[in-house]
C-alpha cells in the first residue's frame, strides 16, 4: 500500500518539476541544440510531453482525447528493450516542437494527472508489456522521466538543476517496487541470456526503507532478506542517473557502495532488472 507521506511528497515533487522543466525549456536559447546524444531540446521536451500526454489519457480515457492513435494496441507487448522504438512512434505522432506550447500543455497534463490520481493512489493500471502500476506509480515515473531529461536540458542551456535524493527515492518505492509486486508482465523479457539459479540482491539508502530483490532464473520478485549475495548501499539520485553517471565514478564518490558475499553477480542481475528510460 502507498504511503500518504509519500503519496504527498510524490504529487508536490512532480509538480514543482513540471514547472522547473517548464522554467528551463522556455528559457532556452536554442531549442534545436542537442539535450541528448540523439534528441535536440525540443525534442527531448516533446519526448517529456508524450509521457505525461499519454499517462493523463491512461487515467482518464474517457475525458482525455487520445494523443497516439494506433499506439495502444503495441503497449502490451512492449518491453524494456523495445521502448526506445515505442519513444520514437510516439514522437512521430506527437508534432508539437514550440517550447511554450509544450510546457503549457506538460504542466495541464501534470495536474490532470495528480488530480485523477489523488482519490486513490493505490488503484492500478495496465502499462507497458501487461505490467500493473498503481497509480501512484505512474506518477513516480513521470517525475523520473521530468528529473532527467530536466538535467538534460539544464546541462544543454547552463542552466541550473537539482535532483533531490529524497524524491528520486520515490522512483524506487512507487515504481520500482510497486512494479515488482503487482506483477511486471513482459516488460522485463529479453535477448540477454538471464543468470541462472537464485540472486538476492539487498538495497539500503537512508532515504528509503531496506528492500530485498530476489531473482529466480531471470524472474523478478520482492523478498524478505534471507542471505543475501549482493549488498548495496546507494543515493537514490545517482542510481537513477546510471546511464548517465559511470557506475565506477558512483562507487569512488562514495554514492554507491558494493559489497556481500558473491558481489560479482551483480552485473548479471541489473542485466535483467532494467527500467525503461
Amino acid at each position: 500500500m502507498v504511503s500518504q507521506a509519500s503519496w504527498l511528497l510524490a504529487r508536490s515533487a512532480v509538480t514543482r518539476a513540471g514547472d522547473q522543466f517548464a522554467q528551463v525549456l522556455t528559457a532556452a536559447p536554442d531549442p534545436a541544440a542537442l539535450a541528448t546524444r540523439h534528441w535536440s531540446i525540443a525534442q527531448t521536451a516533446a519526448h517529456v510531453a508524450a509521457v505525461a500526454a499519454l499517462d493523463a489519457r491512461l487515467l482518464q480515457p474517457d475525458q482525455v482525447p487520445d494523443p497516439f492513435p494506433g499506439i495502444w494496441d503495441a503497449l502490451p507487448g512492449t518491453t524494456v528493450d523495445m521502448v526506445a522504438d515505442l519513444n520514437e512512434q510516439m514522437l512521430a505522432l506527437f508534432p508539437e516542437r514550440d517550447p511554450s506550447a509544450l510546457a503549457q500543455q506538460l504542466k495541464e497534463d501534470i495536474a490532470r494527472i495528480v488530480d485523477a490520481a489523488d482519490p486513490d493512489p493505490d488503484r492500478t493500471v495496465t502499462w507497458l508489456g501487461g505490467s500493473r502500476l498503481p497509480v501512484a506509480g505512474l506518477v513516480a515515473h513521470l517525475l523520473n522521466e521530468l528529473l532527467i531529461h530536466g538535467r538534460d536540458l539544464a546541462r544543454a542551456t547552463a542552466a541550473p538543476w537539482r535532483i533531490g535524493s529524497p524524491e528520486a527515492a520515490l522512483f524506487f518505492e512507487l515504481f520500482l517496487l510497486e512494479l515488482a509486486r503487482c506483477g511486471y508482465g513482459r516488460l522485463l523479457d529479453t535477448d540477454q541470456p538471464a543468470p541462472v539459479g537464485r540472486i538476492e540482491v539487498e538495497f539500503r539508502s537512508r532515504h528509503l526503507a531496506p528492500f530485498t530483490f530476489v531473482m529466480d532464473d531471470g524472474l523478478v520478485a520482492v523478498a524478505e532478506p534471507d542471505r543475501p549475495d549482493v549488498r548495496l548501499r546507494f543515493d537514490p539520485a545517482v542510481l537513477m542517473l546510471f546511464g548517465r553517471v559511470s557506475r565506477p565514478r558512483a562507487v569512488l564518490t562514495g554514492k554507491l557502495q558494493v559489497w556481500g558475499r558473491r558481489p560479482w553477480l551483480l552485473p548479471g542481475f541489473f542485466r535483467i532488472l532494467r527500467v525503461p528510460d
